[in-house]
């Protein structure tokens, strides 16, 4: 018990010095290095045995069977453009956590960890267009790494549901009406599918959207805001990922706690990261709530509990979270 505290202790001190860990590896066929956030890493393994099965996704090129779990083994290198991979026997798994499941995900070499602030994490070329599988970019060594936009593969492999049910969109609905027609939320994400997710969710309740891509513009788009009148006349909360280039999410939100112009904003962190770290880190980064990503009904409820407590007179700095998860 005492090595697991100590772990979320040394973890949840990143939260509001805009850090991250990043575990570099490399893909079959492709020369450039890639990197993935090691909080959505569970381990690392040579490729083990896998068993082949009918239909399966082209992506996915077996099943492997780890601790008495099965895991779907996804070839990144054929799903970023490249080559199927063929010698499995060299290769090695990345057995990670996204949107409440796990996935492996077969590369060809794994190099190193490093500790990097999120300011030298990039958003990716802006001529690099909307089909890269790109969420952010960083140089080491002199070298481009780019970090994946793992949730747009895991949605083409098997498309998240994005619809809302039919009883929380008329309740969530009937809460956005008591604060007026046009209630607005900024949704900072730097994935070009969650963004779409999180929009389409909004739109069936009635809400709309001001979209960011990271932390930074977020925060800068908060500014801008709320140097025109009080930020509540013009976005009811915000909803924001976790990792993003530049700014990530905690340290946005600590950044909206410490801004006597946003410090009364209702913030929902919306992340593929979960699990006890994060419990700790959404408290101390001062959010109100946590939503796991992606399921539409829960994002849209936790949108209605935080209208409705601003329909009640009651800020966001009054009611941070203080540990566990929305329900």
């Amino acid at each position: 018990m005492a090595s697991v505290m100590d772990s979320v202790n040394q973890l949840t001190e990143l939260v509001g010095q805009n850090r991250m860990e990043l575990l570099l590896f490399r893909l079959s066929g492709l020369r450039q290095r890639y990197g993935i956030n090691v909080f959505k890493v569970k381990e690392v393994l040579i490729c083990p045995k896998l068993t082949v099965m009918p239909r399966l996704h082209q992506f996915v090129v077996g099943i492997a069977h780890i601790r008495g779990n099965t895991i779907s083994v996804i070839d990144l290198a054929y799903a970023v453009g490249g080559k199927p991979t063929t010698d499995f026997e060299k290769s090695y798994i990345i057995i990670a956590e996204y949107n409440r499941s796990t996935h492996a995900f077969l590369v060809s070499s794994v190099e190193r960890i490093l500790n990097m602030n999120w300011g030298k994490i990039m958003p990716p070329p802006k001529g690099a267009g909307h089909s890269n599988y790109m969420t952010a970019v960083t140089e080491i060594d002199n070298e481009l790494v780019e970090i994946l936009d793992v949730e747009k593969i895991l949605d083409e492999i098997s498309p998240t549901k994005t619809a809302v049910s039919q009883e929380v969109m008329d309740k969530a609905a009937q809460a956005g009406k008591k604060l007026g027609e046009h209630v607005k939320v900024l949704v900072a994400d730097d994935s070009k599918v969650a963004i779409k997710q999180v929009e389409r969710a909004m739109t069936e309740i009635g809400v709309d959207v001001i979209k960011a891509s990271d932390g930074k513009e977020a925060y800068d788009i908060l500014r801008e805001l709320a140097a025109k009148g009080p930020i509540q006349q013009s976005v009811a909360l915000v909803i924001s990922d976790v990792e993003m280039p530049e700014m990530d999410g905690y340290t946005l939100c600590a950044s909206i706690r410490n801004d006597p112009a946003l410090k009364d904003l209702y913030v929902i962190l919306h992340t593929s990261l979960s699990g006890v770290f994060n419990q700790n880190m959404v408290s101390k980064a001062g959010a109100n709530d946590f939503i796991p990503k992606f399921n539409p009904d829960e994002l849209a409820t936790a949108v209605e509990k935080g209208i409705h407590t601003l329909e009640q007179g009651i800020s966001g700095a009054d009611c941070i979270m203080k540990g566990g998860f929305s329900k």
